[in-house]
């Protein structure tokens, strides 16, 4: 086996030609993919199986990093956050956050975000997705978009149902903390809150272990870039280091036709059958603006010619909301704290997993809560009459559907992550604390339907190179702020529960002393408040009546051959981590591709 991972690798390695290097073949193609991540390498490696006579060229940005420790090792997930494979982007100053910056993590190198995620892998509700063909978009319900997720996943343990065959694998973490085993029993005693072993097969609703995308060979992550593009045939060529300017449009009728993609050198791509932008739910949409389609007082503002009035790019950007408290747990527990803190242990357990034994740097293992407001507050009525204030005369149809879902028990409102080891925003205690060697263990709170929605567009004055625009206009209403303190006051219950009250000592962050009313919950949160790093919607896939950007077979309103392929095309905000969901996005953009490339 090892021969062969050897050998996928050096098949790899041979196909990706680095920055200001000649591309094989010259620089025509019959499709250009912009942005070799999580969909990108995806999509080209099945164009490249299924239209094998077709010239493919992947343009990426960032660099390869597949032989990178902080990648491929799960315990050092994270680790790459804010250095040289991420973008890395900022926010505007945030209002409600007392004018605080939030940063978005996004991969830089190929994988994308595939690459610097947390590994969690999990699905939505399936009226969630069978909510996309209602609003207009046929042939993308639970149903086939379940098929093309199972076909992005080879589910080694998993329950009837997973995938078994796909490039991508998930497993049940062989490393995990015997303290996570209270957890469940704890929350399970709550307000009827099912254990659920069976997550991903469309109904999230309690709490268990989810999987994780680890390959069980290597133990090291699995994702696009050395799961999907090994696959490829010698028709794909990737391009890293490189990064797009615009896409180059022509008037054709009364559509505009991509013809190929200007690089920022000023070097010109041509493409013979499309261009294909799976930049990410930040990029995308800026490069669309780049390329004349967009709103027009952005692009008046930025001084590009508006080509295509397509006022809805850029807008409706939606995003998990995140907050945490942590809890110092009993002594007689390992937490994965101590491979920071203990170089002696970390060395051990580092031959560990150089010897492919199980060890914390195998670390990915999470317990998860996915719950509804009953489950959470005991009822769902003022959540709900707190939404219906916010949204009050609004038209927009992620709006009526998130109004429509909150009284759904199917559809979880409320994600909770319970780790083991210490997460938040205090820090770990320093040396010289007394706490300074002790073990924890924290519970991620995330909003999995904020009402909240804002917008990503360029940046006037440096339109090309320059970071983009983002306000997510974060708690600026008063459903997510109460929807975060309800789930902080529930986490903070499930500590007190048995048997988790028994496994720790004490509240660490923000502690028992320090919060207890509501007022003082509401000031934790503004200064705590971050995101899970998952941005979506700002390329919709809806009606363009509706704000939309892409048609049902992903191809931009106004165009005759641009599609986008990531997670700015998913119309309405979804309650899960979405790398699942943008692996089958891939998949169904593939069969549709390859079908009208084959010409039936």
């Amino acid at each position: 086996m090892a021969k062969l991972l050897l050998c996928s690798v050096q098949l790899l390695v041979a196909r990706i030609v680095g920055v200001g290097a000649q591309a094989p073949g010259g620089s025509t193609y019959d499709y250009v993919i912009v942005g070799g991540g999580t969909a990108g390498l995806a999509l080209a490696t099945r164009l490249s199986l299924g239209l094998p006579n077709a010239k493919i060229v992947v343009v990426e940005a960032g660099p390869s990093g597949l032989h990178e420790d902080g990648i491929n090792v799960p315990g050092l997930k994270g680790s790459t956050i804010g250095g040289k494979y991420d973008w890395y982007f900022p926010t505007v100053p945030q209002k409600a956050l007392n004018n605080r910056v939030v940063f978005n993590p996004r991969g830089k190198v190929l994988g994308g975000s595939s690459a610097l995620n947390l590994l969690t892998w999990d699905r939505p509700a399936a009226r969630e997705i069978e909510k996309w063909k209602e609003l207009g978009n046929p042939g993308w319900g639970w149903k086939e978009m379940e098929a093309a997720m199972e076909k992005a996943e080879t589910f080694v343990g998993g329950p009837p149902g997973s995938g078994t065959k796909g490039p991508i694998y998930a497993l049940y973490n062989r490393q995990q903390a015997p303290f996570l085993n209270a957890v469940a029993p704890a929350v399970s005693s709550l307000h009827g809150i099912p254990l659920n072993s069976d997550s991903i097969q469309g109904n999230p609703i309690g709490i268990g272990y989810q999987p994780t995308n680890v390959n069980p060979t290597s133990y090291n992550r699995s994702y696009s870039a050395n799961e999907y593009l090994p696959k490829a045939k010698s028709n794909l060529v990737v391009l890293t280091e490189t990064r797009v300017a615009k896409v180059n449009l022509k008037k054709s009728g009364k559509l505009q036709r991509a013809t190929g993609v200007t690089l920022t050198d000023g070097t010109v791509i041509t493409a013979r059958k499309e261009v294909i932008l799976s930049a990410g739910s930040i990029q995308s949409p800026n490069l669309l603006e780049l390329s004349g389609i967009g709103g027009s007082d952005i692009l008046k503002a930025a001084k590009i010619k508006q080509l295509i009035d397509l006022p809805g790019v850029g807008e409706n950007y939606q995003e998990h909301l995140l907050v945490s408290i942590s809890y110092q747990v009993r002594d007689d527990f390992i937490t994965g704290d101590r491979v920071n803190y203990n170089s002696t242990y970390r060395e051990e357990q580092w031959n560990r997993r150089l010897n492919n034994l199980s060890s914390w740097f195998d670390d990915a293992r999470f317990s998860i809560l996915f719950a509804n407001w009953k489950q959470i507050i005991g009822g769902d009525n003022a959540q709900v009459a707190l939404a219906r204030s916010v949204l009050a005369g609004s038209k927009d149809v992620g709006h009526k559907w998130k109004l429509e879902q909150l009284s759904d028990p199917k559809i979880p409102q409320i994600e909770m992550i319970f780790t083991s080891r210490y997460f938040g925003n205090k820090g770990y205690p320093p040396v010289g604390s007394p706490l300074n060697g002790k073990g924890f263990m924290a519970i991620i709170v995330g909003l999995m339907h904020p009402l909240a929605t804002g917008s990503v567009h360029i940046d006037p004055a440096n339109a090309t190179l320059g970071s983009p625009i983002i306000d997510p206009k974060f708690l600026n209403n008063e459903y997510d702020i109460q929807g975060l303190i309800h789930a902080l006051k529930f986490a903070r219950k499930i500590f007190q529960t048995e048997p988790l009250k028994s496994v720790v000592v004490s509240e660490y962050e923000p502690g028992l002393d320090v919060v207890k009313t509501d007022a003082e919950w509401r000031a934790y949160l503004l200064r705590n408040m971050g995101i899970i790093f998952h941005p979506m919607c700002t390329a919709a896939m809806l009606p363009k009546k509706d704000g939309g950007v892409v048609d049902p077979k992903l191809v931009v309103y106004g165009t005759e051959n641009l599609r986008v392929v990531d997670a700015s095309v998913i119309p309405v905000q979804i309650s899960a981590h979405p790398q699942t969901v943008v692996y089958g996005i891939a998949e169904k953009a593939a069969e549709i591709i390859i079908k009208e490339g084959k010409g039936r």
